[in-house]
């Protein structure tokens, strides 16, 4: 089953502000933000226990902030050999996310094969491949059908913009490695602000991946290990609401200081939106970006940013 750090991280800071009707403006942030991986580094569950913690998930009360189910290509027949006894008949399909190898054309067809074979258990309806320069984002676009929502993983470097711009091109969308298991896989503020800022300028949506177990910018542990090695990592509260500032418009500076916020305290959540310092997202605001901009995250633990959510009396 999951694994989750001891503790709670967030005892010894000041809770966020809310009031009797905050749960409006935190539903629309957290509605199937987190999708599922499991099956991912640093839990890495076997298929079993990670195919049993996703069908745990959708029956429990928090279910409604649960997005799909995350999955590589190569261990689809794993999972469909795992996961068939689990669902009922009458309960809807699971959404699944498949990663995309080296191979973009085979794994495309393998996608294409598993959705025709198992058309009322499940449904792959979104793909993601990582991508190391632009001709790989043309193969992959050009391998995958429109029925498969094609997110790429892209590098934050000086090419970011001609990335960009090439998935808006190609209708693909967005994905951002926000940490990992490395202190060095972690990405400063500044280029997550540059990443969430020239999306939202090119109306780009997109998902993030990695280091967003926590809702708050802080250290914490990498790994499950006691001996694990500490680092900053970034919070989901702040990647999320710093891409709700960037779609209401915000410049980068703001952004960033919105992802470095490290008090729960800062933010206030309130039936018709949420405050953070002298800036507003109305609900409104916090809506359209959930739909059509900030779409969701990957994570290997479910459990974990909702414990700390708790932690927080937010939820």
């Amino acid at each position: 089953m999951e694994q989750r750090s001891a503790g709670d991280p967030f005892s010894h800071r000041k809770k966020p502000t809310t009031d009797r009707a905050a749960s409006a403006s935190l539903r629309v942030l957290l509605t199937n933000l987190i999708d599922y991986a499991g099956l991912f580094p640093p839990a890495e569950l076997s298929m079993r226990d990670a195919v049993a913690d996703y069908d745990r998930h959708r029956q429990s009360q928090d279910a409604w902030a649960l997005g799909r189910f995350v999955v590589p290509v190569s261990r689809l027949s794993e999972f469909a050999e795992t996961a068939g006894d689990l669902r009922a008949p009458d309960h809807p399909a699971w959404r699944l996310s498949a990663l995309i190898g080296d191979d973009a054309r085979h794994d495309a067809a393998l996608i294409a094969q598993f959705n025709a074979t198992n058309t009322a258990r499940f449904v792959i309806d979104a793909a993601e491949v990582r991508v190391a320069s632009l001709d790989a984002v043309s193969s992959a676009v050009t391998a995958l059908t429109r029925s498969v929502t094609l997110f790429v993983e892209v590098p934050l470097n000086a090419q970011l913009d001609q990335y960009l711009n090439a998935l808006s091109s190609a209708q693909a969308r967005a994905k951002i490695r926000t940490g990992g298991v490395t202190p060095d896989v972690v990405p400063s503020s500044d280029d997550v602000a540059r990443f969430l800022v020239a999306c939202a300028a090119n109306a780009l949506p997109f998902k993030a991946t990695a280091g967003l177990h926590h809702p708050m910018r802080s250290e914490y542990p990498l790994t499950y290990r006691p001996d694990a090695i500490r680092a900053t990592m970034f919070g989901f509260l702040n990647v999320f609401l710093a891409a709700g500032l960037a779609h209401a418009g915000a410049d980068r500076r703001e952004v960033s200081s919105l992802l470095d916020e490290r008090e729960p305290a800062s933010l206030h959540f309130t039936g018709s939106g949420v405050s953070w310092n002298r800036r507003e997202l109305s609900i409104d605001q916090l809506t359209s970006a959930r739909r059509t901009f900030a779409l969701s995250f990957g994570s290997c633990s479910f459990d974990e940013p909702l414990g700390d959510l708790r932690a927080l009396a937010l939820l």
